[in-house]
């Protein structure tokens, strides 16, 4: 299809797209807010304004509903709420509240169209738009695609504004004041005497009064707590080991299961649980899909007796071996594999034609999430309902998927989202919240507390997807003009939403994510991405698609600028055609002090990468040592339009580099006999303390809208620590992980 056709084409998708939102599901069912879920349960003299405050005489609480994975997610959203709402840390507690529509995520619809981050145009707002609607309507509630800073910005703000007017109002019905004469400060509101009333003394009164709506917001100068450094609310328990997990609650009766299921994904033909039954501690052993659970007084006690199961398994639906897993997607290179074309800018054909690089090949592999904290769920099944405790970032599918477990009604489950010790898109899976409710619906009026152990955590993870890139490109006059990348893989979304039985039609934007969308003006630039067959399933791992694709991109471009002799910050930059993408380049050159002198046996290496609407460029210095690759320094700059925290960006940052760096230099899972072959962190290791550099961070804030940090940093990684190797030896590593191709110190 010619470029005229594709655009007719998206442009009738569009419009379809906008006759769907303002017909089907209606222009007022959209700007209809859902319902206030707080005011269901409110206590005599208690307040809600809205879903994200309440207020009663003991205690103010804020409502951040997005789930904390350790990325200080609820610090930030209480932060928001706090600042407009003229709250001080400590003077309110946090909770995730429970799930509801009215928690739908804003932010979502932004990785749902086919458009960069950077189009303002109004064919992607639209689309964006009716994304929107599309998301509020089903009430999609979750957490994941850097979006919990993004969806929170506005409305929590909003949320705090309403409620400080509203107690300012009930001050004046008490008082007879009128409100343009009374000020807030510190949970108080101030009367023109000094006097105080505090928010709770407040409640009552507020109750009876109709919330104030549209609120005028603070301006930025004005700001006490967004942009400025403060101290995460959690850091102290985190820090003395006082934070309550999922995995550390005790529930008052409960018993304590493990399972063991078909590490080749498919089912039990047989077992022998005989020596399990007879062992301490173990009251029960029963199956559930898959496989079997032992029930016992203890969780070290149950996981021993697993051990002693023996399973009969069936057959992998996928094929056995790891260089079967390759071959198949090698082979996906074809018309009829072919997802979409994302890009086809300029003449690719006519520009090889002269100057020419030899065809190059790149590959990256599965890799687990393996969070420090195992997967876990507490699940109490009882006629009237159910009750569920545990971590997990999509709460409203969560009770959907017990409610088809037991029966019961989705309206009938009671989720309580925990602190989560780590994530990375693991605990966007439900499997372990199936089994453990497939448990207590057999133990009905029982507690039951399933805890995986590492091994079963490992094997039974849905990794992230490998894939192939192939690339070619072409230099004239010391410039690249051309690339043509093509790039195969699984489908992630197509696997991931599968088991969560929502359809997703239409291509896989995460197969192209990190490469079609790179802002650069390439000349001539065509990106093609192939669907491989469904092999192992796989899941959302830290940044998706990007976390592959960055690394093809931007090593395909480095040899290229290098087959063109020229500087590979210099030719970033030329090629840049969005500003803010530009200045993060140009700021990164300048923080690393790009240009200068190197000792020998020392190189640089450069990465640009844009995911989820953030441009983020790292620069790696290393050190070729005789005992291998030392890594000595990183510098990162990022935008993302507004850093709500400073200090949790630089600290999200610098661990995104970490999981970046670790992963890229040791991290796989391979196949054998349709089992993975690693099982703990022995042999999927990350990066030790002794190897980690020193890493320097810049946020920047030119965007024109406010986006999350937890995932960007994580892409350029690869890139810029495979690229400053080529610089400090000459050495190219087209394949992850490295350890492979080269010894690291």
């Amino acid at each position: 299809m010619g470029k005229a056709g594709k655009i007719a084409r998206r442009s009738f998708l569009i419009g379809s797209a906008a006759v769907l939102g303002g017909v089907a599901f209606g222009v007022y069912k959209v700007k209809t807010p859902y319902p206030n879920p707080l005011e269901q349960d409110l206590n005599d003299g208690a307040a809600s304004f809205n879903p994200w405050v309440l207020i009663d005489a003991d205690k103010i609480t804020l409502i951040g509903p997005h789930a904390d994975k350790g990325q200080g997610v609820a610090h930030a959203q209480a932060i928001l709420i706090a600042e407009e709402m003229d709250l001080e840390p400590g003077q309110f507690e946090i909770s995730f509240g429970k799930p509801d529509k009215a928690y739908w995520n804003t932010a979502m619809a932004g990785e749902g169209v086919p458009f960069m981050a950077s189009d303002a145009g109004f064919p992607a707002e639209s689309m964006r738009s009716v994304m929107g609607g599309v998301i509020k309507l089903i009430g999609l509630q979750g957490t994941g695609g850097s979006t919990s800073v993004p969806d929170s910005f506005d409305k929590l703000r909003q949320a705090g504004a309403m409620a400080r007017e509203t107690l300012k109002a009930a001050a004046a019905q008490q008082t007879g004041i009128n409100t343009t004469a009374l000020k807030t400060k510190a949970g108080h509101v101030i009367l023109p005497d000094g006097s105080k009333l505090s928010y709770q003394e407040l409640a009552g009164v507020a109750a009876n009064i109709a919330p104030v709506r549209d609120p005028k917001l603070r301006d930025p100068s004005q700001w006490r707590l967004i942009g400025k450094p403060t101290q995460r609310l959690d850091i102290v328990a985190k820090s003395t080991g006082t934070q309550t997990y999922g995995i550390d609650l005790e529930i008052e009766g409960a018993v304590h299961a493990a399972v063991k299921v078909n590490p080749r994904r498919s089912g039990m033909i047989s077992y022998d649980a005989s020596a399990a039954q007879g062992m301490r501690g173990v009251k029960h052993v029963l199956e559930v899909t898959n496989g079997v659970a032992v029930i016992a007084d203890n969780t070290w006690r149950a996981i021993q007796a697993t051990e002693t199961i023996d399973c009969e398994w069936a057959e992998a639906p996928y094929p056995a071996e790891q260089d079967q897993h390759w071959q198949e997607i090698a082979a996906s290179f074809t018309e009829t594999h072919l997802d979409s074309t994302w890009r086809d800018d300029g003449d690719v054909d006519a520009a090889m034609k002269e100057g020419a690089v030899a065809p190059l090949e790149y590959r990256v592999p599965y890799v687990a999430h393996a969070p420090l904290e195992p997967l876990n769920a507490t699940v109490l099944v009882e006629e009237g309902g159910v009750t569920v405790w545990s971590g997990h970032q999509m709460p409203r599918i969560l009770q959907d998927m017990v409610a088809g477990v037991t029966g019961h009604d989705a309206s009938q489950v009671t989720f309580n989202n925990q602190f989560m010790g780590g994530s990375f898109g693991h605990r966007l899976e439900f499997e372990h919240i199936k089994q453990a409710t497939e448990i207590a619906n057999q133990m009905r009026g029982t507690p039951v507390k399933l805890t995986y152990s590492r091994e079963e955590d490992m094997t039974h993870d849905f990794p992230r997807q490998p894939g192939i890139a192939r690339a070619t490109g072409s230099v004239k006059n010391g410039q690249v003009v051309a690339m043509d990348l093509q790039v195969a893989m699984p489908s992630v979304i197509s696997s991931q939403m599968g088991r969560a039985n929502i359809p997703v039609p239409g291509p896989d934007s995460q197969i192209a994510a990190g490469a079609w969308n790179n802002p650069y003006a390439l000349p001539n630039y065509r990106m093609r991405a192939y669907r491989a067959p469904e092999l192992a399933p796989v899941s959302s791992w830290r940044s998706v698609g990007a976390s592959a694709n960055g690394f093809f991109f931007d090593s395909v471009l480095d040899e290229l600028i290098h087959a063109a002799g020229a500087d590979p910050m210099e030719e970033r930059i030329r090629l840049m055609q969005h500003d803010v993408s530009r200045k993060v380049l140009e700021t990164v050159a300048e923080m690393s002090d790009w240009g200068a002198p190197l000792a020998p046996g020392k190189g640089r290496g450069v990465a640009f990468v844009e995911s989820f609407g953030v441009p983020t460029a790292e620069v790696i210095e290393v050190t070729a040592t005789e005992d291998g690759i030392q890594i000595d320094k990183v510098w990162v700059a990022a935008d993302v339009g507004t850093v709500v925290d400073p200090v949790n960006f630089e600290n999200l940052v610098q661990g995104g580099v970490i999981f970046g760096l670790g992963h890229a230099i040791n991290c796989e899972i391979t196949y054998s006999d349709g089992m993975a072959e690693q099982s703990n962190f022995d042999s999927h290791e990350g990066m030790r303390l002794y190897q980690c550099p020193e890493i320097f961070v810049k946020g920047l804030e030119n965007g024109a809208k406010v986006r999350g940090i937890g995932e960007p940093p994580v892409p350029p990684a690869a890139p810029a620590l495979a690229n400053a190797i080529f610089a400090a030896t000459g050495q190219r590593i087209r394949e992850l992980p490295l350890y492979h191709s080269i010894d690291f110190v």
